[in-house]
């Protein structure tokens, strides 16, 4: 086997991520670093994308002059790369980003033209696409729509079950809903064809997140080249993928995010302010190492990569890709050295027929203000307030013949008013909040009687009213929805050299034998005797906590902070728990997870973020602190002596 290590360097979680990031790793690592990979695109940027194009052609078919806009993310060519392509031309270090966002195509020309700008020798680049479902029918006219109808393979998908793809799927658009697009998430295959042809830049439209990884490590190790794949085969791809998974968020895998964020913020080497961006060393046997450059802050520990592990993950075994199956559940880590953690034991399946795809359609118009409310009983007038505004404008509507709002929101931001039923309110006096007020209607001029209204309470209503600026304008009110589409109706696309090739898929599972994972050895429940004297602690003594967003579900995955307390956590904090904690904003179902080698348990909660991300009314559109509700509110019951032997 070979000795190979990768290494492997993440400077971009998100659009908005610092694009200091990279200097940062391609300054410290230098010749070290093999590849520089970042992630760009989540839903939301979809959407921004997608109405973005939506109106440029509109404008341009009208015959006005568009914005300057662009169907990539501009950020990569014109403040990251262009800062460091001399340095990773002279170290060999190569670029994988899923910067091309709708147009990956374009953007390659943009680096080529770069390249000759900066008189830099002349490298290749290469795109990858073919996840535009919509590319083919996209109509002349832009205020024409591709219904979702004419997409005939076209199967929602359910996150509870990889067979019922019915079951708790998200709201689909309805005949008459305009898509603005849908997109598959590739897999990792035509950026390791690209690599294999000599790109050192490779720029991709919406691929799975972990692609961005996985492609080059099948590319060093020549993975996709075997014949008959064996199951250690899909352990490889399964520990790529994972590798991907912990790197793919940036600093989420270094301390940002962290439960214990005072550990990150008072760190050695600028804490916060210089937070070190993640890096995989992984070794052909399939273990990898994460860590972080020297003298940068943040951490890298056991828990740091455990909290990344569960997030935005569903069932932990059948975490599905489109170039396996990873199962999470005995994932085993070692803390190995200072900042450094050694990933072992995961494991992989055959991937399904199928490759995830996200859509976008629209469905009416919103608009959401803020006042900042001071003084006693701030929480109280905030409310107070938003009732008083939405019945205003609902009065003008009945009065003119329009439709009331579909939809109003209103919340006290720093009145807890994302605890809902649960906050603290009663033990202490709100004497400032931020009111937060979003309507919802399918009429975008009828609207704007809300943009009118949201300022006015600064005069005519409580005191203590301030923090008004300009009035909102109307917003496209977007919904994301996930979904299934065959690999048969889906081809990978290679752009480079002048030339376009398909990449073929692997073998897949059309036996559905995915459907029945094998069980694992599960930690038993704790069982407290009569009679033993136990105490209740607060969940977030006992536990780390992270949560995330999948379209309108969220997951909450929770960490043991020692061996001892997760029988105990798993005996109190059970799905009803949950449940019944956030039932203010679940309106699905609650289903606990175990993943024992993590001592963890992941929590995926259903219809439970008003839409999704892009469509939500509330202040947490992505369930961002869900984790902080749960292991703030809810306790846990252990024995007494465990917790002074403990010293929590």
């Amino acid at each position: 086997m070979s000795d190979k290590v990768v290494r492997i360097g993440c400077y971009s979680g998100f659009y908005g991520d610092s694009p200091e990031a990279a200097f940062q790793l391609v300054k410290s690592e230098g010749a070290n670093l093999n590849y520089l990979v970042a992630d760009y695109l989540a839903e939301i940027t979809m959407g921004v994308f997608a109405i973005r194009r939506k109106q440029r052609r509109i404008i341009e078919h009208m015959g006005g002059q568009p914005d300057n806009s662009k169907d990539y993310v501009l950020q990569f060519p014109k403040y990251v790369l262009r800062k460091i392509l001399p340095d990773i031309i002279k170290n060999g270090t190569k670029i994988i980003t899923n910067a091309g966002g709708l147009d990956p195509v374009l953007l390659k020309t943009i680096i080529e033209e770069l390249l000759v700008e900066l008189n830099l020798p002349p490298i290749k680049v290469a795109a990858i696409s073919g996840d535009d479902l919509m590319a083919p029918f996209e109509p002349k006219n832009p205020f024409a729509s591709v219904p979702l109808t004419q997409f005939k393979h076209f199967h929602p998908f359910s996150p509870l079950s990889p067979t019922n793809h019915q079951l708790f799927s998200d709201r689909l658009p309805n005949p008459e809903d305009p898509l603005l697009s849908l997109h598959t998430y590739l897999g990792a295959r035509g950026v390791a064809a690209a690599l294999d042809e000599g790109a050192h830049i490779v720029v991709t439209g919406r691929v799975v997140d972990s692609a961005l990884v996985v492609g080059p490590l099948m590319h060093e190790y020549g993975w996709h080249k075997q014949q008959q794949p064996t199951d250690n085969y899909y352990n490889l791809l399964a520990s790529a993928s994972l590798a991907g998974h912990i790197i793919e968020c940036g600093c989420h895998a270094t301390g940002g995010n962290f439960t214990d964020w005072k550990l990150a913020a008072q760190s050695p080497h600028g804490g916060f302010a210089n937070m070190g961006y993640p890096i995989v060393e992984f070794k052909a046997s399939g273990e990898f190492i994460v860590t972080k450059p020297e003298k940068t802050g943040g951490l890298v520990s056991t828990a740091t990569v455990a909290e990344q592990i569960l997030y935005e993950s569903l069932d932990p075994a059948l975490y599905i890709l489109p170039d396996v199956i990873l199962d999470l559940r005995q994932i085993k880590l070692s803390q190995v050295g200072k900042n450094r953690v050694l990933v072992q034991n995961a494991k992989g399946r055959q991937p399904t027929e199928w490759v995830k795809c996200c859509g976008i359609f629209m469905d009416g118009w919103k608009v959401t203000g803020q006042l900042v409310i001071g003084g006693a009983e701030a929480k109280e007038k905030a409310e107070a307030v938003g009732r008083a505004v939405r019945d205003r404008v609902n009065n003008y509507y009945r009065e003119n013949g329009i439709a009331e709002f579909r939809d109003f929101n209103i919340e006290a931001i720093g009145g807890e008013s994302l605890y809902g039923p649960n906050n603290a309110n009663s033990t202490h006096e709100i004497r400032e909040v931020v009111l937060r007020m979003t309507g919802h209607h399918d009429d975008p001029e009828a609207i704007k009687a809300l943009s009118i209204e949201i300022v006015s309470p600064a005069t005519n209503m409580a005191p203590g009213i301030t923090g008004f600026f300009d009035r909102p304008k109307p917003i496209p009110n977007l919904i994301h929805f996930p979904g299934l589409y065959p690999k048969t109706e889906i081809n990978t696309i290679l752009h480079i050299d002048g030339q376009k090739k398909i990449i073929p898929w692997g073998t897949w599972d059309d036996k559905k034998s995915f459907d029945s994972p094998e069980p694992v050895e599960l930690v038993p429940e704790a069982v407290i005797q009569k009679g033993q004297e136990t105490v209740m602690v607060k969940l977030i003594d006992l536990a780390y906590g992270r949560s995330g967003d999948k379209g309108d579900i969220s997951n909450i995955g929770i960490i043991a902070r020692d061996p001892k307390f997760y029988p105990y956590i798993k005996r109190s904090i059970t799905a009803e728990a949950v449940s019944n904690y956030m039932s203010h904003v679940c309106k699905g179902t609650v289903v606990r997870y175990d993943l024992p080698g993590l001592l963890a348990l992941n929590f995926v909660l259903t219809q439970t973020l008003g839409g999704g991300g892009l469509s939500s009314m509330v202040i947490d559109k992505q369930g961002k602190t869900y984790a902080q509700l749960v292991i703030t509110g809810l306790e846990v019951e252990i024995p007494s002596n465990l917790l002074r032997a403990s010293k929590i």
